[in-house]
């Protein structure tokens, strides 16, 4: 972030009532700058370039699940984090895709000013396209702070979200395999 920004941040501070210039925040602003280039760092993700052409032809017929992968991100509508955990899951149409590259993926869409609605199709649809499997599933768990330190002040509640595509959204027995072996996981059981 430039300079810019940490005006901003120094005009902020002074509105809230705060002296910018006092020790614990002289350097605030270039801090808060650096932090929020860094969280934001989504919107310069190159996609393709992320997946890298990491497509392998396998004659793997299974689903394949990569659960519990953390991510942070900001509501859009506060600027507070949210953060949880993405579960994935795909069932490969002659086509798999590098492991790495799905949390990844989470990350690009995550570290943008973000609703979880939107970053849970935002995920599911890039990967149906990019992969042309026979489905997709995913499911988001995540934790809003602007629930938590605001508003209702409600410091238990997890909210859920999920996009389920080809046989994950028009097989009842898919989306319940995949919808099961993430709860066991949760769960412990």
């Amino acid at each position: 972030m430039s300079s810019k920004t940490e005006r901003y941040i120094h005009k902020l501070l002074r509105e809230l009532g705060e002296d910018p210039e006092r020790e614990g925040l002289k350097k605030t602003p270039g801090r808060v700058a650096r932090a929020l280039a860094e969280i934001t760092a989504g919107y310069h993700t190159d996609i393709d370039k992320l997946f890298n052409d990491a497509f392998f032809r396998v004659d793997y017929k299974e689903m394949v699940i990569v659960r519990d992968i953390s991510f942070y991100s900001l509501c859009e509508h506060h600027m507070l984090p949210f953060f949880g955990k993405a579960h994935i899951a795909y069932i490969p149409n002659g086509k798999i895709v590098g492991l790495s590259k799905i949390p990844r993926l989470v990350e690009a869409f995550a570290r943008r000013l973000q609703v979880q609605e939107k970053l849970t199709v935002q995920i599911a649809d890039t990967l149906f396209k990019k992969l042309k499997p026979k489905g997709v599933g995913v499911v988001l768990e995540a934790q809003h702070l602007c629930m938590t330190m605001r508003g209702v002040k409600n410091a238990s509640s997890f909210a859920a979200t999920s996009s389920m595509l080809g046989v994950f959204q028009n097989d009842n027995r898919v989306r319940e395999e995949f919808l099961g072996l993430i709860k066991k996981q949760v769960s412990g059981q």
